[in-house]
């Protein structure tokens, strides 16, 4: 695989700062059932990081000593580790609100065929990767039959009461461009998405995130053999917006590794740009319930052009509101 962390040092990115903490992000392992092109933590079946009970542990200490209101898991397929349902029943005792980044098959893999209930009984938001309403574009991205299983699997979160008008259960989707190209409209590709998957397939959902792919890990790798990156950064810088810094989800988050050290962002995780002491040595969330970050200096490079331009991206998806 190319390094893309090289291409990316020399930046003229402004600088930020952080807010007040609310989020905490946690990768739970890179372990996944799938490949995906545009992985930009490049997780797949071989990957063998996983975080351990002791870590998860470390997780539910600080959730609880920061007051910390929102739990975003990620991955890899986060419901893979298997300490995934310890924590989130855990988390949820103690009234945060819970994220899971599902990619939809592994709810329809073996022996995880009461994963979709337990998500439901313990009022889970389900953030659910579907690049297309059509099945020969998920497939091209995300490995033949990805979009059969998909379909099955949101039907199951359907069934359950997920995206269904006062149930409490919030299923949204989440759109990555299939090359190197910026998103399209937010709210106008929703429109397009709830029109297309309930009259082909009776499904429905609450919202639509577009996320723009970040040229790193995986993508980044794809970009440079096909001469793609120097092209791709241009267009991120060309349509740079300031009006997107402050609503950038690193402001207010901080991502975690699966051996419990903090990261800016879960991009900055996967290019190994640690939040750092001041000393030098790797911050570990143990240490960070006993400091407070309010203001700190974030560590910025090119790939953050790609939450800043157009409309904007985050894991909430469209940082401008049209």
């Amino acid at each position: 695989m190319h390094a893309t962390l090289p291409l990316l040092k020399e930046s003229d990115f402004p600088t930020i700062n952080r807010g007040r903490l609310d989020t905490l992000q946690v990768n739970l392992g890179y372990l996944c059932n799938q490949t995906c092109l545009h992985c930009h933590v490049n997780a797949g079946p071989q990957r063998k990081e996983i975080m351990d009970k002791e870590t998860v542990l470390v997780v539910l200490d600080c959730l609880k000593s920061r007051k910390i209101k929102t739990l975003d898991l990620t991955g890899g397929a986060p419901e893979m580790n298997p300490h995934f349902r310890f924590l989130v029943r855990e988390a949820r005792k103690i009234g945060v609100r819970v994220i899971d980044r599902c990619n939809l098959t592994i709810l329809e893999e073996g022996g995880y065929e009461g994963m979709a209930a337990f998500l439901a009984e313990n009022s889970v938001e389900v953030v659910a990767s579907l690049p297309c309403y059509l099945g020969d574009n998920v497939d091209a991205q995300r490995g033949k039959g990805v979009f059969e299983t998909s379909i099955r699997a949101m039907k199951r979160l359907n069934d359950l009461g997920y995206g269904v008008e006062g149930s409490g259960l919030m299923l949204t989707l989440v759109y990555n461009p299939q090359g190197a190209s910026l998103p399209p409209s937010q709210s106008e590709l929703e429109t397009a998405y709830k029109r297309e998957l309930h009259i082909r397939y009776g499904i429905v959902f609450n919202q639509l995130f577009t996320i723009t792919n970040m040229p790193i890990q995986r993508f980044g790798s794809t970009l440079i053999s096909r001469g793609e990156f120097s092209s791709y950064m241009q267009l991120l810088k060309e349509s740079y917006s300031e009006d997107n810094l402050s609503a950038l989800m690193c402001k207010s988050m901080i991502s975690i590794d699966w051996k419990g050290y903090v990261y800016d962002c879960d991009f900055n995780q996967m290019l190994d740009l640690p939040m750092l002491e001041a000393d030098g040595h790797r911050t570990h969330l143990a240490e960070l319930m006993q400091q407070d970050i309010t203001g700190k200096q974030i560590i910025v490079m090119d790939h953050c052009y790609g939450c800043t331009a157009g409309q904007g991206s985050s894991c909430g998806g469209a940082l401008e509101q049209e």
